[in-house]
């Protein structure tokens, strides 16, 4: 008996010492890819951002003007507004790294204002349609998420509470190209968010 322990422990360890070395053995190539990668980046020459994907904020939502117009409402469309002077790009789903690659080292400030922007926007968004689902002005919430989606955001709150408003509307038809249009999202949260939707509305 302590002879097959002995020999079952032994084994357990061989094995074991080869996963930990295969493991690091990954790692250690991950990080040289990863370092590869940000060197070329660092030397990438600077290029035009004219063909960017930049998003315009509707005028039917910078104008929007609900029955009943609370403080909150109210403070959501001005910061809307003031944000809608900026440039807007949605690069969710990419890092530092490959907007260098993309775009050159000289423009990465640049780039990480316009996806700061695209932050504030999406929150906002799902703020304001909150909001306004709180007074019943569903109608308005819906085109306030639908944009929200149509820009690829990631904020999983904005497709659920659409889904759920379509359904309220009897517009349940309306859910399964939603689903398609979180399939194609850049981000780690998309399957999440599709599983969900599927889960409850299929």
């Amino acid at each position: 008996m302590n002879l097959f322990l002995f020999s079952s422990f032994t084994i357990f360890c061989i094995i074991f010492s080869i996963a930990l070395h295969k493991t690091k053995r990954i790692e250690q190539n991950l990080d040289q890819d990863f370092w590869e990668r940000e060197q070329k980046a660092n030397f990438t020459r600077k290029k035009s951002l004219d063909n960017l994907n930049y998003i315009t904020i509707p005028e039917e939502i910078l104008q929007m003007k609900p029955d009943y117009m609370t403080s909150e409402i109210e403070n959501c469309l001005r910061d809307l507004n003031d944000l809608s002077a900026f440039k807007i790009v949605n690069f969710t789903g990419y890092t530092n790294t490959d907007l260098k690659l993309e775009y050159g080292t000289a423009n990465i400030n640049i780039l990480s204002d316009y996806d700061f922007h695209y932050t504030n926007l999406v929150t906002l968004l799902q703020k304001l349609a909150e909001l306004l689902h709180d007074i019943l002005e569903d109608a308005l919430a819906v085109k306030t998420l639908e944009f929200a989606v149509s820009t690829g955001t990631d904020v999983s709150k904005s497709y659920y509470l659409l889904a759920q408003l379509y359904q309220e509307a009897g517009m349940s038809e309306k859910i399964e190209e939603l689903i398609s249009q979180a399939q194609n999202i850049r981000s780690i949260l998309k399957d999440t968010i599709v599983e969900n939707l599927r889960a409850t509305y299929q």
